[in-house]
């Protein structure tokens, strides 16, 4: 996500829906967020499409790798040979 610019991408609703067209515009064009403001105060961001994709799948993962760190200090693991046999089980093996 390209850098915040505050002189421009911060911009009252108000603002935001008279000219909701050429903002969205100057989104796609410079890949810069806009936080909405409501009384003064952020109440939205805007982003392209493709940084929202991009933010939840590096969620996901970040999730993901949280997860295995929870397994892995609970136990609940497996040694190389176990998981060896049971992807061969799975898949067949790996020819050489």
């Amino acid at each position: 996500m390209k850098d915040l610019q505050v002189s421009e991408d911060i911009l009252p609703v108000g603002e935001f829906k008279t000219h909701a067209s050429r903002v969205i515009r100057q989104l796609q064009a410079t890949k810069r967020p806009f936080v909405i403001t409501q009384n003064g105060k952020p109440a939205a961001v805007l982003i392209t499409p493709s940084e929202f994709d991009r933010l939840n799948e590096h969620a996901a993962f970040l999730e993901s790798v949280d997860e295995g760190f929870s397994d892995s200090i609970a136990g609940r693991v497996i040694d190389d040979s176990a998981l060896t046999a049971e992807l061969d089980e799975t898949f067949g093996p790996l020819e050489p």
